[in-house]
Order: C-alpha cells, then sequence, then structure tokens
C-alpha cells in the first residue's frame, strides 16, 4: 500500500476546485446572480455560505461515501482511509474537512507537512486520524504496521 505524496494530492485538489468552481458558477448563473460582483462589500454573503456548504457535501459526501474519494483523488487512483484501512465515517469525514480550514489557516502548513510526514499525513489527516493512499475503494485487510 502505497500512500499518497504531497504533488499527487495537489493535482487531485486542482482537479477537485475545477469542478467546484464550475458548479459554483452554474449555481450562480441558474439563480440569476452575477458571477463576479465587484459592487460586493459584505463579508460574508449568501454565496459564501452556499461554497461553505457545496464545499462540505463534496467532500464530506465523497469522502465517506463507498467511493472512498473525491473526483478529483479518484480520478489519480487514490482513496481516503483511516488508520485500519477502513472506509471512514461521515463523522470522521466531516473532521477531517474541519482540520483541511485549519491547515490552510496556520499558511498552509497543514498541507505541507504532507511532504515531510512519514505516512504523508497532513495535519487534517492526523486530526482526523485518516490517510490517503493509493488503491481502490474497498481495499482492507492490510496491515498498516507494515510501513511504519
Amino acid at each position: 500500500m502505497d500512500y499518497a505524496g504531497f504533488w499527487i494530492r495537489v493535482l487531485a485538489y486542482l482537479i477537485d476546485a475545477v469542478i467546484l468552481i464550475v458548479v459554483g458558477m452554474l449555481l450562480a448563473v441558474l439563480s440569476g446572480g452575477a458571477i463576479i460582483d465587484i459592487e460586493a462589500q459584505e463579508t460574508f454573503g449568501i454565496t459564501d455560505f452556499l461554497s461553505l456548504i457545496i464545499g462540505l457535501a463534496y467532500f464530506i459526501g465523497f469522502e465517506a461515501s463507498e467511493m472512498q474519494a473525491t473526483p478529483g483523488k479518484k480520478a489519480l487512483g487514490l482513496i481516503v482511509t483511516d488508520m485500519q484501512g477502513q472506509r471512514i465515517s461521515y463523522a470522521r469525514a466531516a473532521g477531517r474537512y474541519f482540520g483541511k480550514i485549519l491547515s490552510g489557516l496556520i499558511l498552509l502548513i497543514g498541507y505541507i507537512m504532507v511532504a515531510f510526514t512519514e505516512k504523508k499525513q497532513g495535519l487534517h489527516d492526523l486530526l482526523a486520524s485518516t490517510l490517503v493512499v493509493k488503491g481502490q475503494p474497498g481495499m482492507v485487510g492490510y496491515d498498516p504496521s507494515v510501513f511504519e
């Protein structure tokens, strides 16, 4: 079992970001809102709230699903597991999502940690006790201690 490194995870995130941007733009157009509102002065508007909800549903829903991966991760052959190689729960996926916010708030150091930790875990992975590995959904039965 191979742990997914920094750059492949960055690429997976970029794929997911493109998908989320397209979805956001479609929702903005369908709701009659402007895609770019230069006049907007509010600090946290309805668009920001919808973006948060969509991001929550996207990452939590896909990573805790039978797919065990967002479309970006799946495209690159990656899955998210717990420390025993099992599918993660929706609660653990939510913890991982909020851990990503923390990873970003501290100057992206939580993400950069992926490049330097033994099991290629970011802060959000450490907080949620998750791994991102190269594999297929449902891959179980491996002994993570083999890689220690």
